[in-house]
């Protein structure tokens, strides 16, 4: 019986291994691709559009930028830090829990890939990856609240409500697929030409 196939060609031609992600076969327009067209909440969003996870990457990575002083490595790392969706989709954490340690750890693979292709480390300092939690659970309550109906208590309960001026002020508005892409490479290019 021959093997599953274990890999998946992308738009640029490449063929990523899903189970043994290379860092040379992954390209950037292929994550900001998929990411556009993923939806957070599994679509469940108010507005014309789904609200894409390359939005919300674009989102985070503004937040952990507002939270303090960082170098351009680590915004970079914090717009990455969902990469891994544009091949595996945006499962909600309750599904991810549920699925267990080996998703958790093709995930890591995936994003240990992602950072060394794009000069980061494979696995990133304690702190920086706290930060981008943190900017990132500041943005699910703001999807929350905004877009996916939830009330301020009851996103405060799952989430926690952001404790830091960060996100003050921030509207979140779904976009087309083809603007969040472009968005989303526009920002990797102001990043990764700032170092």
């Amino acid at each position: 019986m021959a093997a599953a196939r274990a890999w998946q060609r992308m738009l640029s031609g490449r063929r990523l291994d899903l189970l043994d992600p290379a860092p040379l076969d992954i390209e950037i327009e292929d994550i900001a691709h998929g990411l556009a067209f993923v939806a957070r909440w599994n679509g469940q969003t108010r507005g014309e559009w789904a609200f894409s996870v390359a939005q919300h990457s674009l989102v985070v990575e503004e937040i952990f930028g507002r939270m303090a002083e960082a170098p351009a490595r680590w915004r970079l790392a914090a717009l990455l830090h969902d990469a891994p969706e544009y091949v595996i989709g945006d499962m909600i954490s309750p599904f991810k829990a549920a699925l267990g340690l080996d998703y958790k750890d093709f995930e890591r693979r995936l994003a240990a890939a992602v950072h060394i292709r794009f000069g980061l480390p494979a696995e990133l300092p304690r702190t920086v990856k706290a930060r981008i939690k943190r900017a990132d659970r500041a943005c699910a309550w703001l999807e929350a609240t905004q877009l996916a109906g939830f009330s301020e208590a009851e996103a405060t309960r799952l989430f926690g409500k952001p404790r830091f001026g960060g996100w003050d002020g921030i509207r979140l508005t779904p976009l087309p697929p083809a603007e969040a892409r472009g968005r989303f490479l526009a920002r990797f290019a102001q990043l990764t030409g700032a170092d």
